[in-house]
């Protein structure tokens, strides 16, 4: 997500969560932020206190504090209490430690700067807890304050800008079983202009079919209503069976198709075993379930062999393997791969792809689009392949809105 908005200059608010837990050093984490987003960071609260013994937060901009009482301060205005005091209130509380790191804060810290923000150099900070609710009310004061008004985004044909009479919108999110009763699966998709209404009849680009939105929804954590109306700007939940995927364009009859939603090459690669064997069917329904969610990449190795998983990190693993308990009793294990590099290819001349892909046929899988995949030992046998395979282009990145 983080890259995407890179790729896009996307403004980018960060909130550090659970800070009623124990944690690494503050100024560690915000170092981090920097080095890894390449982003200037702000804080705009900090956090009195650490772990079990953390207070609440402190105003880094306007000053004051807002303390975490009784479950969370959902609605709490923050308090003129001068530091000292709130050692009285906890022992263990290091008020000269807080006093020099707000001191740090303020002096060592880059102050914010709206246009900064918006051309996505800097993030503004937020500290708090969301599972207590304490916190999430400055975050959302942040992007009532600062987020920019819908703007024009890039499309195949054209650009679309948001104040345009017919809608169009694209989807960049897939969740299944936000109701596990019903196994429902809502696509989240972003207005880029108009109005959408509900009932309308709408155009999937990519099928060239009309849908109707009969139902799309709001959502605000697990509260979710009917939106009659939507305009540009607004993020709206389209139940469907799996008809639309991250990517897919919706629009009142026009041909374009939004790009810059790319699909990252995963930097892990896992083979999936299945404890039993007699589910493979369920496993390969799911496991295409949780690749059109985004949650992993899946890979189907065209000589056979059972599907790869691709992930960006670790945890993605332990999110895989918990759902797929949970949602769909399919316990599994993963092994090490041959593979740990994938990389989409393609060419301009479809001889040379398909001599390429008849060469290498144990090494190539396809995606969950049915675009192939070379897969890699290595980096050194990914150089090596690469500089012999004249006029095959191997590329780490794939926008998922260009496919037809």
């Amino acid at each position: 997500l983080f890259e995407v908005c890179r790729l896009r200059d996307i403004p980018i608010i960060t909130f550090i969560n659970k800070m009623d837990r124990e944690s690494r050093d503050t100024f560690e984490l915000l170092d981090e932020i920097e080095k890894t987003l390449a982003l200037d960071t702000t804080p705009m609260t900090w956090p009195v206190g650490r772990g079990r013994d953390v207070l609440g937060t402190y105003d880094v901009v306007n000053g004051g504090v807002r303390l975490l009482e009784g479950g969370g301060a959902k609605t709490g205005a923050t308090e003129q209490i001068d530091i000292a005091d709130l050692g009285k209130r906890n022992p263990n509380l290091d008020v000269a430690e807080v006093k020099d790191e707000l001191a740090l804060a303020s002096e060592a810290c880059k102050p914010f700067e709206l246009a900064a923000f918006r051309e996505g150099h800097l993030t503004p900070v937020y500290f708090g807890s969301a599972l207590r609710n304490f916190g999430v009310g400055d975050l959302l004061e942040g992007l009532g304050k600062f987020a920019p008004a819908p703007r024009a985004q890039d499309s195949d044909l054209r650009k679309v800008e948001a104040a345009e009479p017919r809608m169009s919108a694209f989807v960049f999110k897939i969740q299944a079983n936000m109701d596990p009763n019903h196994r429902d699966r809502i696509a989240f998709a972003r207005l880029c202009s108009g109005k959408l209404s509900r009932g309308m009849k709408a155009k999937l680009v990519r099928t060239g079919k009309n849908m109707s939105l009969s139902s799309p929804q709001f959502f605000f954590a697990q509260d979710r209503s009917v939106a009659d109306e939507a305009f540009a700007g607004d993020v709206v939940g389209i139940p469907n069976h799996g008809t639309l995927r991250i990517g897919d364009t919706l629009t009142e009859g026009e041909d374009l198709t939004f790009v810059g939603v790319p699909s990252f090459a995963p930097e892990i690669v896992r083979r999936v075993r299945l404890t039993d064997a007699m589910k493979a069917k369920k496993l390969k329904e799911a496991l295409q379930q949780m690749s059109e969610e985004g949650v992993v990449q899946v890979f189907r190795p065209r000589d056979g062999a059972p599907a790869l998983v691709g992930v960006v990190g670790p945890l993605q693993l332990d999110v895989l393997k918990a759902r797929l308990d949970a949602e769909y009793s399919l316990p599994v294990e993963f092994e090490v791969s041959e593979f740990s590099l994938a990389r989409w290819i393609s060419s301009d001349d479809r001889k040379a792809l398909d001599a390429f892909i008849s060469a290498n046929n144990s090494g190539i899988a396809d995606d969950v689009d049915g675009d192939p995949v070379f897969m890699a030992k290595n980096e050194f046998y990914l150089g090596y392949t690469r500089e012999r395979a004249e006029g095959i282009t191997f590329s780490n990145v794939k926008d998922v809105k260009k496919k037809a």
